[in-house]
């Protein structure tokens, strides 16, 4: 197959939730376990399918508002359960920071990875591919993440973008990281499964992009390669 892109990268920089490791299934674990414990259903009689819906949502679109700057990850974390809780008529500030604080703790108690992870991560080692994480996530789990996954020896550096709380799509973010990783834009792909920040702030940098369409969403632009699963990959790399 030939490439999208002229040179074949020295650096690739992934993103890593939804992108290695698997969020929205891990969470998704995570808060049924915390609702039954708490037994929301038998006090509120919310269905938790229902629940997760909105919380999803609501998580969404309060981590769009912390990548555009709008809010900050404490503003984050007081609200995206409080909030969708408020959506049932629920107003219970203290049961909503519960889930919050068990779930940053317990969500590291599954680490299932996206499909064919694992695969492509050994795949581009053997080819001496220098790889690296630049996640927006959180810095206190972002670590631990790769670690408990079993994918962190994978990577030179791992960088999140609360170290200089600058996050994806901004410039300084990507030059913080290629300088961490001793690379330069000109050698360095990034590969993520959000547009705005992965793809758009990656290919206004300078980097090679591939955007990993996971959820569906069929963007599209100019020399950006686009994929739908993470095996994909091994045909141009």
């Amino acid at each position: 197959m030939t490439s999208l892109f002229a040179e074949k990268p020295k650096h690739i920089f992934f993103d890593l939730d939804n992108t290695l490791w698997d969020h929205r299934k891990n969470a998704y674990l995570t808060l049924k376990e915390i609702y039954k414990r708490e037994k929301v259903e038998k006090k509120y009689s919310i269905d938790f399918e229902d629940f997760h819906r909105e919380y999803f949502t609501i998580n969404e679109r309060l981590w769009a508002q912390i990548r555009d700057g709008d809010i900050d990850k404490e503003y984050l974390r007081k609200h995206r359960f409080y909030d969708a809780f408020l959506f049932f008529g629920i107003d219970d500030f203290e049961l909503a920071q519960i889930f919050e604080h068990n779930f940053l703790d317990e969500i590291l108690n599954y680490n299932d990875l996206v499909a064919g992870a694992m695969e492509l991560l050994e795949y581009l080692t053997e080819r001496k591919y220098r790889l690296h994480i630049l996640s927006n996530g959180f810095q206190e789990v972002t670590d631990r993440k790769c670690e408990l996954s079993g994918i962190s020896s994978f990577f030179e550096t791992i960088t999140s973008a609360d170290e200089i709380n600058i996050r994806k799509p901004k410039p300084e973010i990507y030059e913080y990281a290629l300088k961490k990783a001793g690379a330069n834009r000109e050698e360095s792909m990034m590969i993520g499964d959000d547009w705005i920040a992965d793809v758009e702030g990656a290919k206004a940098f300078g980097l090679q992009v591939v955007f990993f369409d996971v959820f569906n969403d069929n963007f599209e632009a100019e020399e950006v390669k686009v994929i739908k699963k993470l095996k994909e990959i091994t045909t141009f790399l």
